[in-house]
């Protein structure tokens, strides 16, 4: 897993500049939605697998502790760490692996209902809003959604680029997972960063905290990373779309 270092480009830029390299066209690369007959749960995520609650894994060994969320390092990973610019919290975490990348966030929740489906339901209302378009299928987690949100790239040229959306519930938690790139439309990209999101370990803690408040996430101590430096940089989703169905200020954004 890489170190942080200095980028100048925010979180999901490179991503998709490589999916307009080569005069590429923004909605290429996109492939058949997923069948509904696929095995796959039609609702709840199942969490056998993970991620887990920090109840469920007290102390993960080769995890990067962000407060709020843990993550494994692996060989090639580039993590990305977003800052709220106002107050300089940490907002969101994103994995970049290749040409695919997931963004990470976690959110406090109910102690007797979920979040996912009624949250699911706006992200489509958003995104439909924006003249984007939005495709709820099974998926490994459960329900998921197919994106293909407005986009315009550095040349000027407009078109679509997609997200696929992934939530999952868990003890007075909520996670929720953004995947870029080729991780959207090929599932052999998507399996690696997949398993990065089943072996995410959410910290709730004790406190009281409001439903879809955001967990507090943190840089890595200087002994998880050493080396740390900042870049400032605008973060936002693929052309601009803010992904986050939370209220939440700008973003500057360090890399891993």
């Amino acid at each position: 897993m890489s170190l942080f270092r200095r980028r100048r480009q925010a979180g999901a830029d490179e991503v998709e500049e490589a999916l307009l390299d080569d005069g590429a066209d923004l909605d290429e690369g996109e492939g058949e939605v997923p069948d509904e007959d696929d095995g796959y749960d039609d609702e709840a995520a199942d969490r056998s697998n993970g991620p887990w609650d920090l109840a469920e894994q007290p102390d993960p060994d080769g995890y990067v502790d962000l407060g709020g969320i843990r993550l494994r390092g692996r060989d090639g990973m580039e993590l990305r760490l977003e800052l709220e610019e106002a107050t300089g919290a940490v907002s969101s975490a994103t994995v970049h692996l290749g040409r695919s990348a997931v963004q990470l966030q976690a959110f406090a929740a109910p102690r007797t209902e979920g979040l996912w489906g009624e949250i699911r339901a706006e992200i489509v209302a958003g995104i439909q809003r924006q003249g984007g378009q939005a495709d709820e299928v099974p998926g490994p987690f459960g329900r998921e959604l197919i994106a293909r949100i407005p986009a315009r790239s550095p040349d000027g040229r407009t078109g679509h680029t997609p997200a696929r959306f992934v939530g999952v519930d868990g003890p007075r938690w909520f996670l929720r997972a953004v995947f870029h790139g080729d991780a959207v439309h090929k599932p052999e990209a998507a399996q690696e960063l997949e398993d990065v999101v089943r072996e995410v370990v959410v910290v709730r803690g004790a406190e009281a905290m409001a439903p879809r408040e955001l967990l507090p996430l943190r840089l890595p101590d200087a002994g998880a990373a050493p080396g740390a430096e900042a870049e400032a940089g605008a973060e936002a989703g693929p052309g601009g779309y803010d992904l986050n169905p939370f209220e939440r200020g700008p973003e500057i954004t360090e890399v891993r």
